[in-house]
């Protein structure tokens, strides 16, 4: 009778030197991996927080455009009350994303109409019908408006801070305003024209955004990226979120992550949403004052490195396997000799 003890320490040493060889491999092969994957994740929600922001700064130019042609239109018909109010609704087609054009005119600029003459163009319904009526009066002093009184000391346009407007009509609602003064022949100030951007349809156009996102080359041309769970927020100058899916409001407070808006510079930070460990990208917008930060929960930007790390153990167990199943049929075989 053979003795194959001495084959057995051989077998198992070769099996440990194996199995130790393939652990080093696959540590290595996970950072390597997953240093590049992290970095292909950070450039990727870098790359569609770039985007949503470039998408919503194209169209709020849009609209600045549309209401720059409104305002001119007001401007040069200052003649009577009537004449202002046609100028208002023969542009107010140019844009289906604003919610009606104003203009607030100073106290008693037309006498007939007393201390408060503000008509407004706005959206009556879905269907994009327009309607127009006077909403200046004692209850809406719009003179005391934030708007308003900012547009005293103003030379050109600017948005508004968020504000809420209620008067138990429907166009109540969250708004920004597009503003501008405007000037009569003299340069006496006339009247501050407005266009309303409800943050209604900002938060659906944010949520079409990310869905048309979703469906991207950009992420499904891999499997790894496709179906994540992402979604855009806006921020103000000071970090507070003012368009956002419903319950998922991302304020950054953080001093850094202001100092870096402050300076025009993007960059990502770590945050709780509802609980969620997730991740903000995020990047001031031009011109508008506001910024966009894009949040993607911990488990989404770690899946694609969980993906490869399965992958490479499942490589590595397998090689093992065939290692060992070579070797068990060497000594089989060595037994029946």
């Amino acid at each position: 009778m053979k003795d194959h003890t001495g084959t057995g320490k051989v077998r198992k040493s070769i099996l440990l030197i194996v199995a130790s060889a393939l652990l080093l491999m696959l540590v290595v092969s996970f950072l390597v991996c997953g240093y590049t994957l992290m970095k292909e994740t950070h450039v990727c929600y870098m790359g569609i927080m770039n985007m949503s922001s470039q998408k919503i700064s194209k169209t709020i130019g849009g609209m600045e455009m549309n209401a720059r042609n409104v305002f001119d239109e007001v401007g040069k018909h200052l003649d009577s009350p009537e004449s202002v109010i046609e100028a208002l609704k023969s542009k107010t087609s140019l844009n289906m994303d604003v919610k009606g054009y104003f203009a607030a005119f100073v106290p008693n600029y037309f006498p007939q109409k007393g201390q408060w003459f503000e008509p407004y163009v706005h959206q009556a319904d879905s269907s994009g019908r327009f309607t127009v009526r006077d909403v200046g009066s004692a209850s809406h002093d719009y003179t005391k408006s934030d708007w308003y009184v900012r547009a005293l000391d103003a030379k050109d346009c600017f948005w508004s801070d968020p504000y809420f407007y209620y008067d138990g009509t429907g166009i109540s609602g969250r708004y920004c305003t597009f503003v501008k003064p405007v000037f009569d022949a003299s340069g006496r100030l006339a009247c501050v024209c407005g266009a309303d951007m409800t943050f209604e349809w900002l938060t659906n156009e944010l949520r079409r955004m990310d869905d048309a996102t979703r469906r991207s080359d950009m992420l499904t041309q891999f499997r790894m990226f496709a179906g994540l769970d992402f979604y855009t927020v806006l921020l103000d100058k000071d970090g507070n979120c003012i368009a956002y899916p419903e319950g998922r409001s991302v304020p950054l407070k953080d001093e850094a992550v202001l100092r870096n808006l402050a300076e025009k510079k993007s960059g990502s930070v770590d945050v709780t949403v509802n609980g969620v460990s997730s991740k903000a990208y995020y990047a001031p917008m031009e011109h508008i004052g506001w910024s966009v930060a894009v949040i993607v929960p911990d488990h989404v930007v770690w899946k694609p490195m969980l993906i490869v790390g399965t992958i490479l153990l499942t490589v590595a167990v397998f090689g093992f396997l065939v290692v060992w199943l070579v070797l068990r049929r060497g000594v089989n075989q060595r037994k029946e000799e």
